[in-house]
């Protein structure tokens, strides 16, 4: 079938198609006159992302997540904020609604879960596109319902918003309740075990008396090298006097056999220039050797003295080095004990720091949920709140009787073909072409004498007339209709 032969099936069937279009229009006029007015109340609550925590004061992550607007509008969408819309409209005190819930489920359901579904099924919830801000509509045969529902779904958003943040901190603040307390036993259990140690050791401070213990083993060592130089140098002194006495550091540094030698020297001069003067034998010669044998004796005595301090120095310096020595080993012994306790109390003390710092974590844990349990603001505000309807939603008369015309004409169209495959007729050459009848002629209907009303004084002489049939049909109407005879 080619589009000429398609239209002319139209033509052919177009009471068909006009009835049918026309069923359709009254059909669609009358349900949509007669169907009840729909009214819908629009919200809009803009979530802001890039609010700070206020407890925290830092930007959450979850805010900046892709999904987390998709997530606001199933949170919208949920039973929870439904049934909370379901409270805070307060069904259960209006009798009607009770009795219609009572019939409904028998109370199997609960009249929130029962409502929530309800109010649901004419809840849209629109998501932004590049913003942040959500549309909230619904829809009711009351605009004032519709109005006041719009408005009481983004409360219940808002006020489920602000639970899901509050009810996981007030968790967490029990949680954190119980760990701190046992926290806090075992800081205390590690605080007695520390002063009870402290207490049977006589440590007030290890680290302190480490120190002074340290500082006194310093001294003794120090005091025991320096009773070991003064030893080798007695020996030494002691080596160098009994080969030469004279030359001895301790006898050439003694003031007394200094003395004594100067003195002897002078004698000697003088007995020197007594014996030029005086003979032997003369008493004042006799007493000057006297006195120079005595002054001789007490050098000698003042030198074994010396060699005396030296040998009861090396005795002195090897009793301190004995006395010395046993006292650095019992300093030593005393620091490796100190060095045990301080171990000891390190642990212990350790034990102390971090039940402490585990404690104050948890306390300021703690706190900080405490704190965001409390919290009363939330990163949602309504933007537009809704406001009565003035027009009605839906039905909307012209559109859908505009849209019933070109149903009822694309349904004729569909009849008339459905028709024309059951009963098949021939509307020019090209059906009995596609039949495979041979042609031999065309008749064509008489021509009729043209008409002064018609086209044909303005044709050119031989052209045909029928291109001008559709025209000439009208003009000889409305002739017909004006009652004049067409001119022959």
């Amino acid at each position: 079938m080619n589009f000429e032969q398609f239209l002319a099936v139209l033509w052919a069937r177009k009471k068909i198609i006009l009835m049918t279009m026309t069923t359709i229009f009254l059909i669609v006029t009358v349900i949509t006159f007669r169907t009840t007015k729909i009214y819908s109340a629009e919200t809009t609550v803009l979530v802001d992302v890039k609010s700070a925590d206020p407890v925290a004061g830092m930007l959450s992550g979850a805010l900046l997540m892709p999904g987390y607007m998709a997530t606001q509008v199933d949170i919208i969408n949920s039973q929870r904020v439904a049934q909370r819309a379901v409270k805070m409209l307060n069904f259960d005190k209006v009798p009607s609604l009770v009795s219609a819930w009572q019939e409904a489920t028998s109370g199997k359901q609960s009249l929130e879960s029962y409502y929530g579904k309800v109010l649901n099924g004419s809840l849209i919830v629109t998501p932004p596109r590049e913003g942040n801000v959500i549309t909230i509509a619904y829809s009711s045969p009351d605009p004032k319902a519709a109005a006041a529902v719009a408005n009481i779904f983004a409360q219940a958003y808002i006020a489920t918003n602000l639970e899901m943040l509050v009810d996981p901190a007030r968790q967490y603040t029990d949680w954190f309740a119980v760990r701190a307390k046992q926290v806090r036993e075992r800081l205390e259990k590690a605080q007695q075990a520390l002063s009870a140690a402290q207490v049977a050791k006589g440590i007030v401070s290890v680290d302190d008396r480490l120190s002074t213990e340290n500082y006194r083993l310093s001294e003794l060592s120090t005091q025991y090298t320096q009773i070991e130089v003064q030893k080798s140098d007695a020996k030494s002194h002691q080596q160098s006097a009994e080969s030469d006495m004279q030359t001895n550091p301790d006898v050439l540094n003694n003031g007394v056999i200094l003395s004594l030698r100067s003195i002897i020297i002078s004698a000697e001069g003088k007995l020197q220039e007594a014996s030029n003067e005086l003979g032997p034998n003369h008493p004042q010669i006799k007493q000057q050797k006297a006195e120079i044998e005595t002054l001789k004796a007490k050098l000698l005595h003042e030198m074994d003295n010396v060699r005396a301090s030296l040998s009861a120095s090396i005795k002195i310096n090897e009793q301190k080095e004995t006395e010395v020595l046993a006292a650095l080993e019992a300093q030593k012994k005393r620091m490796l004990e100190l060095k045990q306790q301080h171990d000891e109390l390190a642990v212990l003390t350790t034990d102390v720091t971090n039940a402490q710092r585990d404690y104050d974590a948890l306390t300021l844990r703690q706190n900080q949920s405490e704190l965001e349990s409390q919290n009363q603001q939330t990163n949602i505000t309504v933007l537009t709140p809704a406001d009565l309807p003035l027009r009605a939603a839906s039905p909307k008369k012209m559109s859908n009787m505009i849209l019933s015309i070109f149903i009822g004409l694309f349904l004729g169209i569909v009849v008339a073909l459905v028709r024309e495959m059951g009963d098949r007729r021939i509307y020019g050459k090209g059906n009995l072409t596609d039949l495979g009848i041979p042609i031999l002629g065309i008749l064509r209907p008489a021509r009729k004498p043209p008409s002064r009303w018609g086209p044909s004084r303005w044709l050119p002489a031989g052209k045909s007339l029928s291109i001008w049939r559709p025209v000439r049909k009208l003009t000889v109407r409305l002739a017909f209709w004006r009652r004049r005879k067409p001119v022959s």
